[in-house]
């Protein structure tokens, strides 16, 4: 068994442990493998450990990967989630490549993204990333915008809405970090009410899995830890 799949499982095992801790149902919290700057034979591996779901966070790479193992291993199902800033120009390949996106934060691109949709997929699903700390150097709305853009986002008919998701503020303290996952918690019961098929939290990193499974997250973004230390020296 390769480092990659011994990882999987050993977070598959933490994840289970905090879902039992919390007295939720085994298999609640799912995990998206983070894949950015990785190569394909590296996603191949945590494929054979059962892994399905993986995030990128840069478009060409991402765009890339998912044509190779369409071209590749068009045996495989993999649901390839984008949970990078998006750049209205760069809206395009996202809607054409990716079946989730995470981070929805203006109506210009939810707009871009339902128009550019080819019309023999399925619906992009989507999330609205929230800004739950206030940080001016972090992408998302504010809790207030979020109901006038999912409104909008309802109107669209090439994207579904199914939740939130967040990039906190990176603290080590678990009541700190556990506040601001019920802030976004809150946020996600709210847009229940008015649109039943709302289901996702995407929150929950290495470093805050533990406080973001008790406060509700459905799915943990887990990328380091599975794949080790990233080379950004290609990333502009």
């Amino acid at each position: 068994m390769s480092n990659i799949q011994q990882n999987i499982q050993h977070i598959t095992s933490q994840i289970n442990a905090a879902e039992k801790k919390c007295g939720r149902p085994q298999g609640d919290v799912q995990l998206l493998a983070v894949s950015k700057t990785k190569p394909v034979a590296a996603i191949y591996d945590a494929l054979q450990a059962g892994q399905c779901k993986f995030g990128e966070n840069y478009v060409q790479e991402g765009v890339d990967k998912t044509q190779y193992f369409a071209d590749n291993h068009p045996e495989l199902s993999i649901e390839w989630h984008f949970i990078g800033p998006i750049q209205s120009n760069k809206t395009r390949p996202i809607a054409e490549s990716f079946a989730w996106v995470h981070s929805i934060d203006r109506a210009k691109i939810a707009q871009r993204l339902n128009d550019q949709r080819p019309v023999a997929l399925l619906p992009l699903q989507v999330l609205i990333q929230v800004n739950t700390s206030g940080e001016a150097s972090k992408s998302g709305v504010s809790g207030d915008e979020v109901f006038e853009l999912a409104r909008l986002i309802s109107e669209l008919p090439n994207l579904t809405l199914r939740g939130v998701m967040s990039i906190p503020e990176n603290v080590s303290d678990y009541q700190s970090q556990l506040a601001a996952f019920k802030t976004l918690a809150e946020v996600k019961d709210a847009l229940v009410k008015q649109y039943p098929q709302v289901d996702t939290l995407s929150m929950g990193m290495s470093g805050d899995m533990e406080a973001a499974i008790e406060a509700g997250s459905t799915l943990v973004r887990i990328g380091t830890a599975i794949f080790g230390a990233r080379d950004y020296s290609n990333k502009a």
